[in-house]
């Protein structure tokens, strides 16, 4: 039996972000992001090595600052928010520098790997100890049945299949 105490961390949502960026008509990239999402760790070492990473974003929550793109994302094309209001990411493993787990969006649950710097351990002036995560990686979207496509008339595609993922943490202390 294990007698070990794994220390938890909860999310300080004012200090991160969950971000997406995508080519759109392959020439410019439209960034968007999450902005109701919850993430918790447990660990058993300052380092965080093989640290437990749990992550939901409500998919309804998704901002493009474009009212019209937002809510086509929100629909079946994309998301369906309706069915399907949460995202979730569940670690396997973390070695320090890459985190591997499994992201659910949809009904579609596959395994990613994100590549992590962590910015280390500091007390905030209100003596609260944080740390800080930056993340970052690539999907496929068709691989989550987010398959809406089009092309333009000189034949370019309206949204690449690659979606890049930056992702901004920090975790407070419980």
């Amino acid at each position: 039996m294990s007698t070990e105490v794994k220390t938890k961390w909860s999310i300080d949502t004012a200090h991160s972000e969950i971000s997406f960026k995508v080519k759109h008509m392959m020439i410019s990239t439209v960034t968007g992001h999450f902005e109701e999402f919850d993430a918790t760790a447990e660990t058993d070492s300052d380092k965080f090595i093989n640290a437990d990473f749990n992550f939901t974003a409500k998919t309804a929550s998704i901002n493009t600052k474009n009212k019209d793109r937002d809510a086509h994302l929100k629909s079946d094309d994309f998301f369906n928010a309706e069915k399907y209001p949460e995202m979730t990411f569940k670690s396997k493993s973390f070695d320090g520098s890459t985190l591997v787990g499994d992201l659910t969006i949809r009904d579609v649950t596959k395994e990613i790997e994100l590549d992590v710097d962590f910015n280390g351990i500091a007390v905030d002036p209100y003596g609260q100890t944080k740390a800080g995560f930056e993340a970052t990686g690539k999907i496929n979207r068709k691989d989550f049945n987010l398959t809406w496509s089009a092309v333009t008339e000189a034949g370019s595609i309206v949204v690449s299949d690659t979606v890049k993922l930056v992702i901004d943490l920090q975790f407070t202390k419980k």
